[in-house]
């Protein structure tokens, strides 16, 4: 199957919905018809044959672990699904396994533990290095490593990060680590609603981070970041991990982020992004539609990403360009710049925009064409890019009216 691993910070609520499942699974210890589960597996067991307890205040950490060690050897053989049955069920990090199906019922609740000792601290990552996560990172609630054929789904079943205490740390500067993720797995990802705080920092809905073969579908977003920021890896440590995010299809999205992005690529892309293809997007209240993120030192590239009928409500800027983010490694090397190339953008509408399309780019940097084309009609405002602009290397055009229509947004040269 195809596969990445989603990032998803904890604070988040996640709502998961059915995905292709085929066939009625009754597991042992299932006592009502309302529990009868469709499965695509064939090996079944429930959370509560394990010592589960859903009452929202006892640990679940052991029965989870129990059960998936139960299931793990079973997979291997037509796979195995874990039910989840009615209740809250708190629990710290525990981890999946391949060939593999945790299945919420439409009353389970997921509730994230807030003792940071129910998530075990684990080493950086390699393509990241010290400097973002010098003490380490908390293990993710839900955690998988070099797994296939993994799905996370449900009658519509909520796992809950209730983060809010690990924000009151953060800003007291007392977690001794990088606060833990909600998932982390490899697979692709359909059908999730993710609400996050608008006020709160960092708080990205989805990051595909050096992925590949990816799908991100039917997804409802709301953000105090990018609603999706992909990533490969920082400055050296990236460059040298060498893992691009290509081949990434995003469909049928709606994003709301007043202070980020509906889409972000980068600005830790030093392994490079491209093929990126992104259609049927709404964004309301959002400050960008799509904004690529770099600096020198970064390295890597961003190439061949193609966007289509976004519809936009609100927003400051349709296009944001900006090569000037000053977060680095220790021993960066300055010198190494992105090649920024064959951006697309066609058939958006956007609807009370400040501003068109600003760049801030790097002077020399390689940057070529970048097209806007916006849906037309008799009661819009058609605007058109300067083909020629010369330094500062900031761009916008102001809107005086409510709707805009732009043809050929274009960095010198094109």
């Amino acid at each position: 199957m195809e596969s990445f691993r989603l990032l998803v910070g904890i604070q988040l609520i996640l709502s998961v919905l059915i995905l292709n499942e085929s066939r009625t699974c009754i597991a042992q210890g299932l006592k009502t018809a309302t529990t009868t589960v469709k499965c695509s597996r064939k090996h079944s067991a429930v959370l509560t044959e394990f010592g589960g307890v859903g009452d929202g205040v006892t640990s679940n950490t052991k029965a989870f672990k129990a059960a998936i060690d139960h299931l793990r050897p079973l997979a291997s053989d037509g796979g195995a699904q874990l039910i989840v049955p009615p209740g809250k069920w708190l629990t710290g990090s525990f981890n999946l396994t391949s060939n593999f199906t945790l299945f919420l019922h439409k009353d389970a609740v997921i509730l994230a533990s807030q003792e940071e000792s129910e998530y075990p601290i684990l080493e950086p990552l390699p393509s990241y290095g010290l400097e973002k996560n010098s003490t380490g990172r908390f293990s993710s609630l839900i955690m998988g490593t070099n797994l296939t054929d993994v799905v996370i789904t449900g009658n519509n079943g909520t796992i809950d990060g209730q983060g809010k205490p690990w924000w009151t740390k953060f800003k007291a500067r007392e977690l001794n680590a990088v606060r833990p993720l909600i998932i982390e797995i490899l697979f692709s990802l359909q059908g999730l609603t993710i609400l996050a705080p608008i006020d709160i920092p960092n708080t990205d809905g989805i990051n595909p981070d050096s992925c590949s073969n990816t799908r991100i579908e039917d997804c409802f977003i709301v953000s105090g970041d990018d609603c999706i920021a992909i990533k490969s890896g920082f400055d050296q440590y990236g460059i040298k991990m060498g893992m691009p995010s290509e081949h990434i299809i995003i469909r049928r999205l709606t994003c709301i982020s007043p202070d980020s992005a509906t889409i972000a690529l980068g600005s830790e892309m030093s392994g490079g992004i491209k093929d990126i293809r992104a259609e049927d997007v709404t964004a309301i209240d959002t400050q960008a539609a799509l904004r690529i993120k770099t600096a020198p030192g970064r390295g890597g590239y961003i190439k061949d990403i193609f966007t289509r009928r976004f519809i936009l409500k609100t927003m400051q800027f349709v296009f944001r360009v900006n090569e000037f983010y000053k977060t680095h490694a220790e021993g960066y090397d300055p010198t190494l710049l992105s090649d920024v190339s064959n951006i697309n953008c066609r058939d958006m509408v956007a609807e009370n925009v400040t501003v068109a399309a600003e760049y801030e780019v790097l002077p020399g940097n390689t940057f070529t064409v970048v097209t806007v084309l916006l849906l037309h009609d008799k009661e819009k405002v058609y605007l058109k890019g300067k083909d020629k602009i010369v330094p500062p290397f900031r761009f916008g055009v102001e809107d005086v009216a409510t709707k805009m229509w732009f043809h050929k947004l274009a960095y010198p040269g094109q």
